[in-house]
């Protein structure tokens, strides 16, 4: 029993006169690198702020200047920790090639990942939306919120969120109409109407209401000539966020405006001829 005290006191002993010796030796080291490293960290965020109001002065995109300023923050305190090391005579070539080979493995893991973000940050160089426009992707449309790095936010007006990530986009065909999204509709009026007079009685329909913009102007003519109809198509731009709810008021405006005119909206006939045979 007394030798195994003896020898735990032994151990500590050893052990403190270890951690002495570390701090006589090092200790200026240890206090320089923690200094350096505070200073870095103010030094690399005063720098951050900076690069992002630059970029804010020069009206770079919100989620490129983001992206720029972090990175920019990330590389100085990177350098700060190399010459953290480097006041205890640490090389940090092993590290180098420690993290190389740890962003292989993790770059051949996390493949998809990545492709997000190298799509995320093509969108945010070359621009083809922004915030507020309305994009139509492999038929998912919507009002673009929000652009990230690794994906794409829209809202519908039924007031969904559709996530789409950024690798779904790049490389795919995009329909951007801005704030707005053209309806198109058409409507059979008799052969025995005039076209011009319904032609008019739509567009002034058309013209009383303030959400349709007047440039581009609301097209109306005559679409095609059916079998029981001559129909007139009409194509306007509505603000996308009141897309579906200005098509039906003004469905229900132009065929109120086409019977007040005495234009009659005929419906399929077919004509039944019956033959008798003889007795």
């Amino acid at each position: 029993m007394e030798q195994e005290l003896q020898n735990e006191l032994e151990t500590i002993t050893k052990l403190s006169n270890m951690v002495i010796e570390f701090f006589v030796n090092y200790s200026f080291q240890v206090i320089g690198a923690i200094i350096i490293f505070l200073l870095g960290l103010f030094v690399a965020r005063w720098i951050g702020k900076m690069v992002l109001r630059l970029c804010q002065k020069k009206n770079v995109d919100v989620t490129l200047s983001l992206f720029i300023s972090s990175c920019v923050k990330l590389f100085v305190i990177a350098m700060v920790l190399i010459v953290c090391l480097g006041k205890f005579g640490i090389s940090v070539a092993p590290f180098v090639a420690a993290i190389g080979a740890i962003s292989l493995s993790l770059g051949l893991a996390l493949q998809g990942v990545f492709s997000n973000y190298g799509a995320g940050f093509t969108i945010i160089i070359t621009r083809p939306f922004v915030v507020g426009n309305t994009i139509s992707i492999n038929e998912i449309s919507g009002i673009v919120k929000e652009i990230r790095l690794a994906y794409t936010i829209l809202d519908t007006e039924d007031g969904e969120v559709i996530t789409i990530p950024n690798k779904h986009i790049v490389g795919e065909v995009i329909v951007n109409s801005f704030q707005y999204k053209v309806v198109e509709s058409s409507v059979g009026i008799s052969y025995q109407c005039v076209p011009e007079k319904a032609i008019e009685i739509i567009n002034n329909a058309l013209s009383q209401f303030d959400e349709i913009p007047r440039t581009p102007a609301p097209q109306v003519g005559v679409e095609a000539f059916a079998d029981s109809s001559i129909n007139i198509g009409y194509r306007y731009w509505v603000p996308t966020e009141r897309y579906f709810q200005v098509q039906y008021q003004v469905n229900l405006a132009v065929f109120n405006a086409l019977q007040d005119g005495k234009i009659v909206i005929p419906f399929p006939q077919r004509e039944v001829t019956l033959t008798h045979a003889a007795p």
